[in-house]
């Protein structure tokens, strides 16, 4: 990445792009751009984010990671090492995959809190400006020689309004800014996760894989984080679940007990719920457009996936940084950067929908129950493959955190 900050705006708009989000896309960007001598603002919306349960980082994305300059510092930031799979999906044998054979060694299992707050760390490190609880919102975009008007609005009300030539959406699903646009978002399924954090009186458990678990209504994963606690998470369709009785007290832990494996594994622990449940969409989406006129998405705002894939983190930094290097080359005098950016987005999602299909058609227990029989479509079929097939970098159905 080697063309230098744009200088057509120089003196009309105090930063050369405004990345709304501060998670792994927006940071990645920040820190990408700020290195290039870029002046960049990312504001980071804080509080109003959902809470963060943990991620699993696969051995794959230590490369992005290389790329950015960030190994070393994640792996000193205290996160636990993530081993493996155990899963139980097409049949209750269950199938066991571990990391010793990748290049990478083992993933991580994240503390997604502090993992987003080193990237921004990184990116202040960087040059750029760092702005917490705001958000940002287009007021006006911009046209041929002018820049982005930006409404910055921070916990105490609204802020001075804000011009930047650039402006990166990286707010997560909902994209908003890139809506407000001109985007429009697909949406695939109607796909919730429901999750729950658990605590163990003996602190015993040492099980650093990611369990997968497949029942009647959806599928179920377990990660051990490195708090110690654990965390059980149950993915079904908006339509088919009552989400006030999972939401209730007591509600998922009681869901739970209908999934043998998880539920075996708690009790051998003695794990009890330690909070109250919380539910967010986690269905596969996408943008129609994940660029225009000097904007574009980054990271879930761009494209979502299907937490089964364990693609969420990879994929924030993956299209984080190519937004930068696009908004660069398009500096550099390359026109149609942005907008091959934007086809390749749509491409990963293309290859991602007819994978998550193939995965999902391996299950065939409860082929006819609602949940499975939409996954079931004749696409989907099982291709002779172990079931021990995966999206992600492992070789068993991997689960990411939301």
């Amino acid at each position: 990445m080697t063309p230098a900050a744009p200088t057509a705006a120089r003196s009309s708009a105090p930063f050369d792009a405004a990345i709304a989000g501060g998670g792994p896309a927006g940071a990645a960007c920040a820190i990408a751009l700020a290195r290039a001598g870029w002046r960049v603002l990312l504001a980071d919306a804080g509080g109003d984010r959902p809470a963060r349960i943990g991620e699993n980082l696969p051995p794959a994305v230590f490369s992005l990671l290389d790329e950015l300059g960030l190994r070393a510092r994640v792996l000193a930031g205290g996160h636990r090492p993530s081993h493996g799979a155990q899963s139980f999906w097409g049949d209750a044998a269950g199938q066991a995959s571990d990391t010793l054979r990748h290049l990478q060694g083992d993933g991580l299992q994240l503390d997604r809190a502090r993992f987003d707050a080193s990237l921004r760390e990184a990116a202040a490190q960087a040059g750029a400006q760092v702005r917490g609880a705001t958000h940002l919102q287009v007021e006006q975009p911009a046209c041929e020689g002018t820049p982005h008007h930006i409404r910055a609005r921070g916990g105490d009300g609204p802020g001075p309004d804000l011009c930047a030539r650039w402006f990166i959406d990286a707010t997560g699903r909902g994209a908003t800014p890139a809506c407000r646009l001109g985007a429009r978002r697909l949406r695939h399924d109607a796909l919730l996760a429901f999750h729950l954090r658990l605590e163990s009186p003996g602190h015993g458990d040492r099980d650093g894989r990611t369990w997968v678990e497949a029942v009647e209504d959806g599928w179920w994963y377990s990660v051990l984080l490195p708090g110690g606690e654990r965390v059980v998470a149950f993915q079904g369709d908006a339509d088919l679940l009552d989400r006030r009785a999972l939401l209730a007290d007591g509600g998922l832990w009681r869901k739970l007990q209908a999934a043998p494996q998880l539920r075996a594994l708690c009790a051998a622990h003695g794990y009890r719920p330690a909070g109250t449940a919380q539910g967010a969409d986690a269905g596969s989406s996408e943008l129609d457009h994940a660029a225009g006129h000097r904007w574009l998405a980054a990271g879930d705002a761009a494209l979502a996936f299907d937490p089964l894939s364990s693609k969420g983190i990879g994929n924030a930094l993956y299209t984080g940084l190519r937004a930068a290097q696009a908004m660069l080359a398009h500096e550099g005098g390359d026109a149609q950067a942005p907008a091959r950016y934007a086809e390749h987005v749509r491409a990963i999602h293309r290859v991602y929908r007819a994978q998550l299909a193939e995965v999902y058609g391996m299950e065939r227990r409860w082929a006819d129950a609602p949940f499975w029989a939409r996954r079931h479509g004749p696409g989907a079929r099982p291709s002779g493959r172990s079931t021990a097939a995966t999206l992600g970098p492992a070789s068993a159905p991997q689960a990411a955190g939301r």
